[in-house]
């Protein structure tokens, strides 16, 4: 059996988010050095949009009393993921119709900063792997 320990899981998430505001940075300093000002921007607000979304779903899931209980961390991540999603295709939709963009640019830094996903839970799966990996009562 696991357990989840809660100012890690907390201090990950957030730390996936400034990874994500990071990636964004250089992703629109990329698009400006390769096109210009309009990519920059719009890689701006493709990475933006991915952060915000998950500053949210990580404030949502492990803030709060979400750890009262398996219940409500379970209920909690379910609003937090679900927040998450409609903020996503909420704010894709308002700059698509509002904002003018360079399409390419945007969903590349939205891209880039799923890719700060996979790269912490990999960090994560192998710290984890190597601090507390085994199976419980062998030995």
């Amino acid at each position: 059996m696991s357990a989840i320990d809660l100012p890690h899981a907390r201090r990950l998430a957030f730390g996936v988010v400034l990874g994500q505001a990071g990636t964004t940075v250089v992703v629109a300093a990329s698009a400006w050095a390769i096109a210009d000002r309009l990519a920059a921007r719009s890689a701006l607000l493709g990475g933006g949009i991915a952060t915000v979304a998950s500053l949210a779903m990580a404030a949502l899931a492990l803030g709060g009393t979400a750890a009262a209980d398996a219940q409500r961390a379970l209920s909690a991540f379910y609003r937090g993921e679900a927040t998450k999603l409609v903020l996503i295709v909420a704010l894709f939709a308002a700059v698509l119709r509002w904002v003018r963009v360079a399409p390419l640019a945007m969903f590349v830094a939205f891209a880039a900063t799923l890719l700060v996903y996979w790269i912490a839970l990999l960090w994560a799966l192998r710290t984890a792997g190597g601090v507390r990996g085994g199976v419980a009562g062998s030995g």
